[in-house]
């Protein structure tokens, strides 16, 4: 431990191999219940004749997919940077974002064309009651699908992946879509076999708007977008507390997928010496990417503090 500033800060720590270590495990966890999951509701879905348990079902092997693509895009965001990419790989993991609201917003279309489908040609259809079966599965899954949301979302924000984070939501979508499944075959056990079809089509409005957050946040980290306020408050804090800064000009930060890029331009005496200049630079540098772990690199411009801002002292 050592302490700059009055921040007391981790010297030396490198968490990229735990992090991977902990995104490895949490996907293949992930894989392993989705295929158990995926498998069951299907098998549920056909021998209780429930559409809906059968959608979901199929939303459930989308998930696997997923958590492959999950698994390349953290592996390829984690890669050192080489002669073609200076400045890193970590925009694949928003690639990898980008590509699972796509499959999430086409699953789910996908899901409710079908149900749109039944309602249409209900009559022709002759729509059945789904057994007790298709209930069954679908509390079962309810469960297990929000524990799962849980446990990848605080994986997801201890390694800050918007990849995982994305998976969270999957698994999130993947307990609302059985939550949809259950009210409509309980609709349906009561004598009104269109709520099973209904289902799916709440399902697939619940699926679009996740795939839609998650488009969302790739997006934002891809174009530069600035820290939110409170991390910019503490940065000017970790800056300020610094000996030999006397003010800050500018601040500057953008996200690089899910790390961090910060330019800040400190104010000090003019009269310094050109390595006391320097020091004083590469104690903010150290300061700020030792206290913001998503910090990937830290620039920083020296000003000398001009004469009138020396009258006003």
């Amino acid at each position: 431990m050592n302490t700059i500033g009055g921040f007391i800060v981790e010297k030396g720590t490198n968490k990229v191999a735990d992090n991977e270590k902990i995104v490895m495990k949490v996907s293949v966890n992930s894989m392993i219940v989705n295929v158990i999951l995926s498998i069951a509701k299907v098998f549920a879905g056909v021998v209780a004749r429930s559409g809906a348990m059968i959608s979901d079902g199929i939303h459930s092997a989308s998930d696997v997919f997923s958590t492959f693509v999950v698994i390349i895009g953290y592996k390829m965001s984690a890669k050192e940077s080489d002669e073609n990419h200076q400045y890193g790989h970590e925009r694949m993991e928003c690639v990898a974002a980008l590509l699972l609201a796509i499959i999430l917003c086409i699953t789910g279309i996908a899901i409710g064309y079908g149900g749109i489908q039944k309602i249409i040609h209900a009559d022709e259809l002759n729509l059945e009651m789904p057994g007790m079966l298709a209930l069954i599965a679908a509390i079962v899954s309810i469960i297990v699908k929000e524990g799962m949301y849980w446990y990848t979302r605080d994986a997801a924000k201890k390694v800050n992946s918007g990849a995982l984070m994305a998976d969270a939501w999957h698994h999130r979508s993947d307990a609302l879509s059985s939550v949809g499944s259950m009210v409509g075959i309980i609709g349906a056990r009561l004598g009104y076999p269109i709520c099973d079809p209904l289902a799916s089509v709440i399902i697939c409005v619940f699926i679009v708007k996740a795939s839609y957050d998650i488009f969302k946040d790739a997006i934002n980290k891809m174009m530069d977008t600035a820290c939110d306020a409170e991390t910019m408050n503490k940065m000017r804090e970790v800056i300020l507390s610094q000996e030999g800064v006397v003010d800050i000009d500018q601040i500057q930060t953008r996200l690089f997928g899910a790390r961090i890029y910060v330019d800040v331009e400190i104010v000090a005496d003019g009269n310094m010496t050109l390595n006391e200049a320097h020091d004083i630079a590469e104690q903010v540098h150290r300061a700020i990417e030792e206290n913001f772990e998503d910090v990937k690199h830290c620039m920083v411009h020296v000003n000398p503090m001009e004469e009138d801002f020396i009258e006003q002292e």
